[in-house]
């Protein structure tokens, strides 16, 4: 396929999905989830950006750069996001401030240990079906899998459902403004330098560690990381109708800044619109349940054994908010590498698996799946979207999330060997 064929085939594609969504879509708020997801997946495509990365990448490679633009991403939304809660009711809104107790700390390990086997996240996997098939289609049933398992001790258990300490908005869990109600904005000040500073302290070590990885020779850098950070010298005066221009819309990679740019945008648009953050894993606990279904079991069984309403398991696919989100996250996935002509190319790289891997994948899926029922999320459910609502719970989640994966990632690199330090094109 000729790369100016996929870019005809990726405007056509982009209409259509537009077209029909607006069409077939029960609501403005479902369009507008499929547009969330659309720019979401287009996002982490074109910057090549990922959570599990922060910490595969680190560990591989020696770089940091994308720990320290998650960090970033993080202090950004969070400030933004206080605009919405400054002089209003926070409970309001649906946020993300989840119990901190032994099921967010067993979940972190788990879902860290899970991501270096399978390289790739909750919302890492969707973008993984276009660019690594194999390696997602596996990881994503055993996912599922794991949340669905999980969810009767997400539903149970007090050791993921209670909380050791909490404030006063929210009771199960502690809500940073809470601790800073004498700053002068009702604690959203402290909340934010907090915030700050523990983003700031994450960077160093960061840092620390990138630069102790070239004093020891075996940092080796990302590939993608160093095609974006290229400079393009524009040649010739401007020409909107051009090859160049053309190229420089849509075909040259983004720079991490920009895909965090856009991402935190998009998760603004999300609080404005829905009043809730971003969250992927619990969806695919339900996929699992519907897949259930299809082979014969009944629906009554599948949500009494999950603690969930039948509804979940047999209403409409597309009337659920948070399938058209993900689903518009692989559909922007596979956008964005057809107007950047490379699809074909990235389709077939990740076609090939061992045996080996598989099994690896069985794992990853099936750990990062039953942790999120644990830690109540994933990278975005239980990291991202908690910090960005001053929630204490994320930054014990970030820890253990890091020490899981390093684990993991030692585990594999026993496993695999040399292979494991291979970091490829799509690894989030």
């Amino acid at each position: 396929m000729k790369k100016y064929t996929e870019y005809i085939i990726g405007f056509i594609l982009l209409a259509a999905i537009i077209i029909i969504g607006k069409i077939n879509l029960g609501s403005s708020m479902l369009f507008f989830r499929l547009l969330a997801g659309l720019g979401l997946g287009y996002a982490l495509t074109r910057s090549f950006f990922g959570f599990a990365g922060g910490v595969n990448r680190s560990y591989k490679t020696g770089s940091t750069k994308l720990m320290r633009m998650l960090m970033i991403l993080f202090v950004g939304t969070a400030i933004v996001s206080v605009c919405f809660f400054i002089g209003q009711d926070p409970t309001e809104y649906d946020l993300w401030v989840n119990p901190i107790n032994l099921g967010l700390i067993l979940g972190g390990l788990l879902f860290g240990f899970g991501m270096a086997f399978s390289s790739c996240c909750a919302s890492g996997v969707l973008t993984d079906v276009v660019t690594g098939l194999p390696r997602a289609f596996i990881t994503l049933i055993f996912f599922g899998m794991g949340v669905y398992l999980g969810f009767p001790v997400q539903n149970s258990a007090s050791w993921v459902k209670d909380t050791m300490i909490s404030t006063g908005t929210f009771e199960n869990g502690v809500f940073l403004p809470d601790l800073f109600k004498w700053d002068g904005l009702e604690g959203y000040l402290g909340a934010i330098i907090v915030t700050i500073i523990l983003a700031c302290l994450t960077i160093w070590v960061a840092k620390l560690y990138e630069e102790k990885r070239k004093a020891n020779n075996t940092y080796t850098g990302v590939d993608t990381e160093i095609l974006q950070e290229k400079k393009h010298e524009e040649k010739g005066e401007f020409k909107l109708f051009s090859e160049a221009t053309y190229e420089k819309l849509f075909v040259r990679p983004w720079t991490l800044a920009t895909g965090a740019l856009v991402i935190g945008g998009i998760f603004i648009l999300l609080m404005g619109v829905t009043k809730a953050g971003w969250g992927a894993s619990t969806s695919y606990g339900f996929w699992f349940g519907r897949a259930l279904v299809a082979v014969g079991v009944s629906p009554e069984s599948v949500a009494t054994f999950a603690g969930k309403p039948v509804e979940m398991f047999t209403a409409p696919f597309f009337s659920n908010g948070m399938n058209v989100q993900n689903f518009g996250i692989i559909l922007g996935t596979l956008v964005a590498l057809l107007l950047a002509g490379s699809f074909k190319k990235t389709f077939k790289a990740g076609l090939q698996i061992s045996f080996k891997e598989a099994l690896l994948y069985i794992v990853g899926g099936f750990a990062m799946g039953f942790g999120t029922r644990l830690s109540n999320g994933c990278n975005v459910g239980a990291l991202y979207t908690p910090i960005a609502n001053l929630s204490l719970s994320g930054w014990i989640f970030l820890v253990f999330l890091v020490a899981g994966g390093v684990l993991g990632n030692i585990v594999y690199k026993k496993i695999m060997g040399n292979k494991c330090c291979k970091v490829e094109i799509n690894n989030k």
